[in-house]
């Protein structure tokens, strides 16, 4: 990623979280998530209709800007979270888009970044590479009780959203890490328990909510896993609570949907 964007984002951040004064929390936590916009040409997934199966638009993409896309469905729940600024078009070459979202009870960041369909290989790369902490330390000015300061912080938090890549190909690398950080993840994509276990245990992080089968990696369930967390409710009420939403949305009974989702090993 390049220094001027980096260097760019950060400002914006800063001045925003500045002038709103809103961190209830001395460091921010932060969540990452990895999106692989749905891509029909580029990946193994059942086709869906051209505009939504087009992974170099991110507006009108199925995981992205449709309407349960990680961006239009965050960018409704304004009740509970508030865009920073604009998003970034063209944020890397691989990334098509990224936008930033503000907890307002809590002050968590929300960085959400759109890769186009045919980096789905990056996307899931960098998810793993986050995941073994191997992100680098963002730079955040905030202002608590005791007046402004600078923190350094990495996400608590990652998360991968769409097709299961690794169903398609091998990955060439293995990330390694530790637990000390306590990081977490989530993979909302089909059977990733099964296909994501193996690369996900060397990073150290804990697999907060993860799949056993067949799934749809729609905004709804990802905003109910993170209502959750925020909250600081155990692994399992954080389960029981994005199978309802899966529940609710694809009308389906709990029962069935519960058994669609699972935490830890």
């Amino acid at each position: 990623m390049k220094r001027t964007a980096w260097c760019f984002f950060f400002f914006l951040l800063t001045a925003i979280l500045r002038a709103g004064n809103a961190s209830a929390q001395n460091i921010p936590r932060v969540v990452h998530v990895f999106v692989a916009l749905a891509d029909n040409a580029h990946q193994g997934i059942v086709p869906v209709p051209a505009a939504l199966g087009n992974g170099d638009d991110p507006d009108r993409n199925l995981y992205w800007g449709a309407a349960f896309g990680v961006k239009t469905f965050f960018n409704r729940s304004q009740k509970d979270w508030a865009q920073l600024g604009q998003p970034t078009k063209g944020f890397t070459k691989q990334i098509a888009e990224r936008v930033v979202y503000r907890h307002w009870k809590t002050g968590t960041l929300l960085i959400a970044d759109a890769y186009r369909g045919n980096e789905i290989r990056q996307a899931i790369s960098d998810f793993l590479s986050a995941a073994a902490d191997s992100e680098r330390k963002a730079t955040f000015n905030i202002t608590d009780k005791t007046g402004p300061k600078t923190v350094e912080a990495k996400a608590d938090l990652v998360v991968y959203v769409g097709h299961d890549g690794l169903m398609d190909f091998p990955l060439e690398k293995t990330f390694s890490g530790d637990s000390v950080s306590k990081r977490q993840a989530i993979v909302l994509a089909c059977a990733s328990k099964q296909y994501f276990g193996a690369a996900l245990k060397p990073t150290g992080a804990e697999p907060l909510l993860w799949t056993t089968n067949l799934m749809a990696p729609e905004a709804y369930t990802l905003k109910a896993a993170l209502d959750g967390w925020i909250a600081g409710e155990t692994n399992e009420q954080i389960r029981q609570r994005a199978a309802g939403a899966y529940a609710q949305y694809q009308r389906i009974s709990e029962k069935a949907a519960l058994k669609l989702f699972a935490t830890g090993w």
